[in-house]
């Protein structure tokens, strides 16, 4: 295989939701260092394609009592609101000029997992993707004191039930085990310990807003890890975020998510060291320069909404103006991934638990569905003669298989179905 295409692929794919149509062809003039820099350095400031409008997200308040007239019209704005912050999302993913920021923001959102099925509203989801915008290539630190003030998460992991009279661990435990530290790093007496320290959170359901009430708070020294104090909620994160376990676990998590979901990370991986001082530009500016992003061994399966962005801004859609937003969404649930509603709080799965002949299946009808609404006019741009092999080229693809050669070439008079065999190529839904 071509080392500079596939290097280059890579950039597109994984550190941004891929090319739009000639952006491949000109990163393979520039060389894959000048593309390097481009597509890992953010811009001082960002912008999309076409301007994408804020949703309008609003405090509900409480919902009203049952049988009463308020509540189809309640119900109503909580359906919008939610409607409106997906295809928003989608949209940015889409229109993006910076694909690595949107990208982190989706790789946060899975690292710190919330759903809104617990939450039902929308404004406490919408604040914790801002939060995730504000801090995503920023400090870890940072970001893991704003998560401790986030109310959607606190919600979601009955952060506002945890109180001196009555610990809740779930918070605590999924703190060091999901979101910072790892599994195994900690004990049961450390579970205990970090519950009393996060005691006295509350929790505007409707809105987000987090607030500490001094008479829930269990403010008693804690032994926390060998180490005992009074931590607050900063200096909690502080102390983990610090800890040499938080380095190895984040530069597992980057592995894992951008590198390899089969191979286990290698002790010479770079994005550890680089980790040093918490800051995520640095580290994701190091992990794209590692030796293993121009390995063939590191193929990895796009995940549904990857697979759905990059498709978008190949062939130039914006979600918000697919027809119809309920079907987009059927389509995203059926391949099982619906933004703002991760399976659980170690969200969603990836590599080869994406690929099965049921998948496959609603891979094909939901591709069939976009290149309905395209006119594929990069395609149809590219000569009848060239349409194989410079195919590659507008979907950022290093190379087609003989056996996807052949099959392109049965559809070089139908550019829908030709689009459609490339867009469900294992070359296309497999970053290789």
């Amino acid at each position: 295989m071509n080392i500079k295409r596939l290097e280059t692929s890579r950039l597109f794919h994984r550190f941004g939701f891929g090319p739009r149509p000639g952006e491949y062809a000109q990163a393979l003039k520039d060389g894959v260092q000048i593309t390097r820099t481009r597509l890992t350095t953010v811009p001082a400031a960002l912008t999309t394609s076409t301007p994408v409008a804020l949703p309008e997200i609003t405090d509900l308040g409480k919902r009203p009592k049952e049988n009463t007239p308020e509540v189809v019209p309640f119900a109503l704005a909580m359906r919008n609101q939610t409607q409106q912050m997906g295809l928003w999302w989608l949209d940015m993913m889409a229109l993006s000029d910076h694909g690595l920021t949107e990208r982190m923001v989706w790789f946060w959102h899975g690292h710190w997992a919330t759903s809104i099925q617990k939450l039902n509203y929308a404004l406490p989801m919408y604040k914790q993707n801002q939060l995730f915008r504000t801090h995503a290539l920023g400090n870890f630190n940072s970001m893991t004191k704003a998560m401790l003030n986030d109310g959607a998460l606190q919600f979601w992991l009955d952060g506002q039930d945890n109180t001196a009279k009555a610990p809740n661990e779930n918070l605590g435990r999924e703190l060091m085990e999901l979101f910072v530290l790892g599994v195994n790093r900690y004990s049961e007496d450390d579970v205990k310990a970090i519950s009393r320290v996060l005691t006295g959170y509350q929790v505007e359901r409707s809105s987000g807003l987090v607030s500490i009430n001094p008479s829930r708070r269990d403010t008693k020294p804690v032994t926390l890890l060998g180490t005992t104090a009074s931590f607050t909620g900063d200096s909690l994160s502080d102390f983990l975020v610090g800890r040499d376990d938080c380095a190895t676990f984040i530069a597992e998590r980057l592995w894992y998510r951008f590198i390899s979901s089969t191979e286990v990370m290698p002790a010479s991986f770079k994005a550890k060291n680089a980790f040093a001082t918490r800051d995520m530009a640095a580290t994701i500016q190091v992990m794209a320069t590692d030796p293993s992003m121009s390995n063939e061994k590191f193929a990895m399966v796009k995940s549904p909404v990857e697979w759905f962005i990059s498709a978008c801004r190949a062939l130039e859609l914006t979600p918000s103006a697919l027809k119809t937003p309920g079907q987009l969404n059927n389509h995203l649930d059926k391949l099982g991934q619906v933004p703002f509603n991760p399976p659980n709080v170690g969200g969603w799965p990836a590599g080869e638990a994406w690929l099965s002949s049921a998948t496959a299946q609603y891979r094909l009808a939901f591709a069939e569905w976009l290149i309905k609404q395209s006119s594929l006019s990069a395609l149809q741009q590219i000569p009848r003669d060239a349409r194989v092999l410079k195919s590659a080229d507008w979907l950022g693809v290093p190379e087609w298989s003989a056996r996807t050669q052949s099959a392109l070439r049965t559809a070089l008079d139908n550019p829908a179905q030709f689009a459609l065999l490339a867009l469900c190529s294992p070359e296309y839904i497999v970053s290789a």
